[in-house]
């Protein structure tokens, strides 16, 4: 039970972090045209304007953090994201008074504890949110109580954590400084692993989570105006050349390797189910390319050929391993698809070379999912046969529904909005807590379009709907606020 917990709590932390994360790509854009070199003096200051926009993200990203988890642990109640707005200034005010300085009181080192700090207050405030939402006090002070009394709390909680963490803090940033210059150091076996666990921790939703310490945490670089950046992603758009090892290698899996595996499952759908199946492969292959977004693609032969997963996810590593070795270094603002390899081109390390890679690797992916496909005869999609019958599944065809219907369709398959908990959503994953996860019906949720199904325990389920996710959790969150009814939907 203790374990279930745990990963519900770890999930939470995940699927909070993509709020933060979600918020990137603006940047990118921006401090891409910042870069931009124009003739004309008032295109010129534009894209001045339009760089300074898009670094003030990066700047603030652990506030962003923050504000993020705490709208993940609180159902986004908007007193919770004040919360955390004001407990993180009120912290890093505080923590900027234990700056290190020399025998002249100059500062030689910052203290800046990143994501991580935002992380923390966030938690905090997730604490006290769902322990004093509804407090009251004595009849003098009633104003204060209740939501009210969150803000207030926090910001006094947070300056006692500045004032702690800037006893302790120093060691442990000396410490992460260690580590992270380690794990860069650590050149390809560093980045294999990273790879590897990124996309063996997908089904759990906890790549996220490494995501955001390789993205934000790891390594520094002091950019052109003296300040210093942590992480692979704030460094690769400060403009640090060393910067990108933790994103570069995904690019050839996101934009070549992934629809190169959709091609090979088409060859294996059988010829009755060719019209419905082939057009949603095709779909989830076109997504991976153009945005980045595996989880449709990945999720239709994670489960049923784990085997082939794992496959991928050791090609996954490897090519994380090969581009470091080639010295081709490019990065994103929010995946590792066409969009982004297009915007940051001019600021890539050998770019052309690894579009070479990607080549490679799309014909690695074809070969290789043909061959284990046809030799273990994995059931991938055009090919699966319900368990309970040996009756072939026939999805149905996705674009006849609308979200509506696709929602009606879905709370039948869940045992109804009464079996629902709460509903929430990432960017291609519907989230629900059920009172009851032992009604629901992976089979027919497939046929209405679903990718996977997880059962994540203590009635946690998670539906992979690709980014029509968001849409579906919207639509059922308007229908449980509209009615409670008793029975099925």
């Amino acid at each position: 039970m203790m374990k279930l917990r745990l990963l519900g709590f770890l999930q939470t932390i995940a699927r909070s972090l993509m709020i933060p994360i979600a918020v990137l790509p603006a940047s990118a854009i921006l401090q891409r045209i910042g870069r931009m070199e124009f003739e004309h003096s008032l295109l010129q200051q534009i894209a001045k304007v339009c760089h300074a926009g898009g670094e003030v993200i990066f700047d603030n990203l652990p506030l962003l953090f923050a504000i993020g988890i705490a709208i993940g642990f609180t159902a986004g109640d908007g007193i919770a994201a004040l919360s955390a707005t004001v407990g993180y200034m009120v912290f890093a005010k505080v923590l900027a008074n234990y700056d290190i300085v020399d025998a002249t009181g100059k500062v030689t080192e910052r203290l800046d504890m990143g994501v991580l700090g935002g992380m923390m207050t966030g938690l905090i405030v997730a604490y006290y949110y769902r322990n004093y939402k509804n407090i009251r006090l004595p009849a003098v002070l009633g104003f204060f109580g209740g939501k009210r009394f969150i803000p207030i709390i926090t910001s006094l909680t947070m300056v006692l954590v500045g004032v702690g963490m800037g006893f302790i803090w120093p060691t442990i940033q000396q410490w992460i400084r260690i580590i992270g210059m380690e794990i860069v150091s650590a050149g390809g076996t560093g980045v294999f692993i990273y790879g590897f666990l990124n996309r063996l921790l997908i089904p759990t939703g906890l790549h996220h989570i490494i995501n955001s310490i390789s993205w934000f945490q790891i390594g520094e670089y002091t950019g052109a105006t003296g300040d210093i950046v942590h992480g692979d992603m704030a460094r690769f758009f400060a403009g640090d050349p060393s910067a990108g090892m933790f994103m570069t290698g995904f690019f050839p899996i996101m934009m070549f390797g992934l629809p190169a595996a959709a091609f090979a499952m088409m060859k294996f759908v059988h010829k009755d189910q060719r019209k419905i199946v082939v057009p949603l492969l095709l779909s989830a292959g076109l997504t991976s390319f153009f945005t980045g977004v595996t989880e449709p693609i990945e999720f239709t032969f994670m489960f049923a050929a784990p085997v082939l997963y794992v496959v991928h996810a050791l090609l996954t590593g490897i090519a994380m391993v090969i581009v470091y070795l080639l010295d081709i270094r490019l990065g994103f603002g929010f995946s590792a698809g066409l969009i982004d390899f297009v915007l940051n081109w001019n600021l890539a390390s050998r770019p052309a070379l690894l579009l070479a890679v990607g080549v490679c690797y799309s014909v690695m992916y074809y070969v290789v999912f043909l061959v284990l496909i046809r030799l273990f005869r994995f059931r991938t999609p055009g090919r699966e046969f319900a368990e309970d019958s040996g009756v072939e599944v026939i999805p149905a065809e996705q674009s006849a529904y609308t979200i509506e219907d696709q929602v009606s369709l879905v709370l039948r398959q869940v045992g109804g909005m009464n079996n629902i908990v709460s509903v929430d959503a990432c960017i291609t994953r519907l989230r629900l807590k059920l009172k009851y996860d032992v009604v629901v019906h992976e089979v027919e949720l497939k046929r209405f379009g679903a990718f996977g199904v997880m059962q994540m325990g203590s009635g946690s389920v998670h539906i992979v709907f690709g980014t029509d996710s968001e849409l579906i959790k919207d639509s059922i969150e308007k229908r449980m606020s509209t009615y409670r009814v008793g029975g099925l939907v």
